[in-house]
């Protein structure tokens, strides 16, 4: 199975909360994943853990980007604290 990973670097947009708050945590995660996603675009291109962490970092950016409940927050810094970012 071929993972079409590419060399190209991968920089989705996000949009920032109306919380000043808010602005700050998504900032400081923003940034832990604008790190990683640099480290893990120096992998290879057809790594098979590079293909899956830039999926997760993809979507942790997405995640972010989003307005979520208590519970939804609270799912989300589990997985942040899960992946060590």
């Amino acid at each position: 199975m071929d993972g079409g990973g590419s060399a190209t670097p991968f920089s989705p947009t996000i949009t920032t909360p109306s919380t000043s708050q808010g602005e700050s945590l998504q900032g400081d995660r923003g940034a832990a994943i604008d790190a990683e996603m640099v480290r893990v675009n120096k992998l290879p291109a057809n790594s098979s853990y590079a293909i899956h962490r830039m999926k997760v970092l993809s979507k942790l950016r997405h995640l972010i980007s989003i307005k979520r409940t208590t519970s939804q927050d609270e799912e989300l810094e589990l997985l942040f604290a899960s992946l060590s970012i």
